[in-house]
């Protein structure tokens, strides 16, 4: 098994961490409980860890219930969530739906000068080009950058973070234009700024996931380690004060995730600490380690890229390459012309882009796609998008907004649903035309995504043959109740291609679980991954 990070836990639980947890509230339900629940399984729900733990297991064939166990309550679910989300936006917009970006001028061109302004218009696009693949397909790493600093580790994806800024650029100097004596812009008002999670204002416009990436290697004791990151740009910089330390030093790398810099010129974050030179890398077992700056002002930032990417393209820019964001100069909103248009880059499908959010647990994604969900009812803010699915999921669905809590659109904070709340949808799923892309989107057992790791249970050789055969979508929420670190919820939310060929529904969940570290955290998760092995067995 890969190492996962020691610095998981405290950063976690800097994000997330709340005073108090949820209290899940009770229902009836039409299955009886505990039914089914195998001797094995039990086994592991009765292990001392799980001591005053509450967990919850519902696998349906079809229409069929075959285990419930604790129906009657509402678990933490954390980003099983986000198969909600996906979901709800895949079926609206359909899995080849793209978010495409035009840029428009504001002036007329003469002799190869606007005079006038370029004016970018967001769409939503999650990856602006810089996840794609020379085959066209979308770049994914199971250990990904959107939680390098969580893990403590990532990998990086190797196609260009800026090439959608690039082949805009481009496409505005093939259209005749060599100077723009005005301002550039980008209009991000398709919805209305969201807080995600307390650490920016997520908008509709992206550059490299809203993250730089720092890649960190030991030099020789004593000496600066080394340090790179990418995007390259005047936008931000990061002032390098890492020592590389001697072996059996300790690993104290710092900076501040979130610097509040951008769109002022010379915005820097400082990285300080010691690297040693035997550290135990997170999840790759070798250097380098990779770490992220947060992109709190995402306009301003891609705003100083595309002018980089036109000044590279050979177009003159008169207007400073950075500072704030001029929405002043905005028209009124959905007023242009088509006839101002000078480029556009076209989105991937969605299906990519279900495909990130799933198997990474993407969590600005899924947030993104609840607002485009909205979008598509005529809502342009969370509130009243997250309003608009309880509709939908009660029409669609027959799921009532009685059965869940969802807070936003990805899993933060208090998440909460019964376990048949999320078995409808799964069961009701493999009746869409979009399934198969869905079901390719969830992480695999033991392959890929957020599962990748989850092998311990091929250590009994009757559950080895569960690689790959489950597919399912993980979330973990940690908590400090009283002082004491609580797991309020692990969960796994998917499908089992059973070995007699079924194929089974199931929703997997166990809360309030005390824990002392990260072993423990991890114990669960492959606990859970065994439980899932033994239904792939068994049914």
């Amino acid at each position: 098994m890969r190492r996962l990070a020691a610095s998981l836990l405290p950063i976690a639980i800097s994000l997330s961490v709340l005073t108090a947890g949820c209290g899940g509230s009770s229902s009836s339900s039409s299955t009886p409980s505990n039914q089914g629940v195998p001797a094995d399984i039990k086994a592991i729900f009765n292990k001392p860890l799980y001591q005053g733990a509450t967990w919850g297991l519902r696998v349906m064939n079809g229409d069929k219930v075959l285990i419930d166990f604790t129906p009657e309550k509402r678990f933490q679910i954390g980003s099983v969530r986000k198969i909600f989300s996906v979901s709800d936006l895949l079926d609206t917009v359909g899995p080849t739906h793209t978010y495409d970006t035009p840029i428009y001028r504001q002036g007329e061109v003469s002799g190869g000068v606007l005079n006038g302004d370029l004016i970018l218009v967001a769409s939503g696009d999650l990856t602006m080009g810089g996840r794609t693949n020379p085959d066209g397909s979308i770049a994914i790493t199971d250990d990904d950058h959107n939680e390098a600093d969580s893990l403590g580790n990532a990998i990086l994806t190797t196609p260009d973070p800026l090439a959608g800024y690039k082949s805009l650029a481009q496409q505005v100097a093939a259209a005749g234009i060599t100077q723009i004596t005005g301002e550039i812009a980008i209009d991000d008002r398709l919805f209305q700024p969201y807080n995600f999670r307390g650490q920016f204002q997520l908008r509709p416009i992206f550059v490299n996931d809203d993250v730089v990436d720092m890649t960190i290697n030991p030099t020789t004791p004593g000496s600066a380690a080394s340090l790179v990151w990418r995007p390259l740009s005047a936008g931000f910089a990061v002032n390098n004060s890492i020592e590389t330390g001697a072996a059996g030093t300790t690993y104290s790398v710092q900076f501040n995730e979130e610097p509040d810099c951008f769109g002022t010129p010379g915005c820097t974050g400082a990285v300080t600490g010691t690297l040693p030179i035997d550290y135990e890398v997170p999840l790759t077992d070798s250097f380098p380690v990779v770490q992220t700056f947060r992109i709190v002002e995402p306009s301003d930032y891609a705003r100083t890229i595309l002018i980089e990417a036109l000044q590279a393209a050979g177009v003159t820019v008169n207007a400073p390459v950075v500072e704030h964001n001029p929405v002043g100069i905005l028209p009124a909103k959905n007023s242009y012309s088509p006839g101002a248009q000078v480029a556009q880059l076209t989105g991937m499908p969605y299906s990519d882009d279900a495909k990130l959010i799933l198997k990474v647990s993407y969590n600005i994604g899924a947030d993104t796609s609840m607002l485009l969900f909205g979008l598509q009812h005529g809502v342009d803010n969370m509130a009243d998008a997250l309003n608009v699915e309880k509709e939908y999921l009660a029409h669609t669905y027959g799921i009532e907004p009685d059965e869940y809590q969802f807070p936003d659109g990805s899993g933060g904070g208090d998440t909460i649903a019964f376990t048949r709340t999320v078995t409808r949808l799964l069961n009701d799923m493999t009746a869409s035309p979009n399934f198969g892309v869905f079901f390719d989107s969830l992480p695999a057992l033991g392959v890929d995504g957020s599962l990748a790791f989850v092998t311990d249970f091929q250590s009994d050789p009757t559950l080895t043959g569960a690689t790959g055969q489950v597919s399912a979508k993980t979330g973990t929420f940690l908590q400090l109740v009283s002082g004491k670190l609580v797991l309020k919820g692990q969960a796994f939310g998917g499908y089992v291609q059973a070995k007699s060929g079924k194929r089974l529904s199931y929703m997997l969940v166990v809360n309030d679980v005390p824990v002392g570290g990260l072993p423990d955290v991890i114990q669960v998760f492959q606990d859970e991954g065994t439980i899932s092995a033994m239904l792939w067995r068994d049914n």
